[in-house]
């Protein structure tokens, strides 16, 4: 069995880590490479970093921070926000990312995830899904959400959440982020009606996002919905979940991970 992969998610907007609540009410908690290097030693298997404001914005990801950031790693890390072309991700890429991930780009011009595939390969191309709706409640109420970093401009993008699920896989996708909106931030665990729905209609990585707030929400969303990996925010940068302890303490409950 594949390792489970627990990964760092930092919020970059005008050049610093940031974090909210429901997309909302962001403080700054931290500078990018040294939050980068803090979690690369205490083992995280990668990092995902947000530009949360690029897309909304209508401006391209910053690649002067993705440089320093790849001069300081020697783990795995992906790029979101902003990118809206092959050429786009192409500058992401050449700055020293291993992975770049689209959200509501994706949503407003969906052959943009076949270009990616096609020019760089499926397992360079991660699609983010933002979803509103009770985890609990019907699929079909289970609605995508466009331009979720910047609340104002947040929309229904028109599409559920399983529907568009299968049709980035069939695009060429190679890894799906689910975060649901109700649970960012707010520590209650993740959603797990959704990512066992969408674990039922895709086998791509599937990776949980929002949510997190102690360690048996981890092991939780391991063992039920068959998640491949386990995203979060908060909990890393208050210092409050060391990524060793978890991992010894996932280890314990009988999940693999990388040590």
């Amino acid at each position: 069995m594949l390792a489970r992969r627990l990964i760092p998610c930092l919020d970059v907007a005008d050049g610093v880590v940031v974090k909210g609540v429901r997309f909302r009410d962001h403080r700054v908690v931290g500078d990018i490479v040294e939050l980068a290097r803090r979690y690369a030693e205490e083992g995280a298997d990668e990092l995902v970093f947000y530009d949360i404001t690029a897309s909304p914005e209508g401006r391209r990801v910053d690649v002067a921070w993705i440089n320093r950031v790849a001069c300081e790693l020697d783990i795995p890390f992906c790029v979101a926000g902003g990118i809206r072309s092959v050429a786009d991700a192409e500058a992401v890429l050449a700055a020293g990312a291993d992975k770049v991930s689209i959200n509501s780009p994706a949503l407003a011009r969906p052959a943009l995830i076949d270009e990616l595939a096609a020019r760089f390969g499926s397992q360079c191309v991660v699609i983010g899904i933002d979803v509103d709706g009770q985890a609990d409640g019907l699929p079909g109420s289970w609605r995508v959400i466009a331009n979720s970093g910047k609340p104002d401009a947040a929309s229904d993008s028109g599409r559920d959440l399983l529907g568009w699920v299968r049709e980035v896989a069939d695009r060429g996708a190679g890894e799906i982020v689910l975060n649901s909106i109700r649970a960012d931030g707010v520590r209650g665990g993740y959603a797990q009606a959704q990512l066992a729905a969408m674990r039922a209609a895709t086998t791509l990585p599937l990776v949980a996002s929002g949510g997190a707030g102690k360690p048996e929400h981890f092991a939780e969303v391991f063992e039920r919905c068959g998640v491949d990996a386990a995203l979060a925010a908060s909990v890393f940068h208050s210092g409050e979940i060391e990524i060793g302890a978890l991992k010894r303490f996932l280890a314990g409950r009988g999940i693999t991970v990388r040590l």
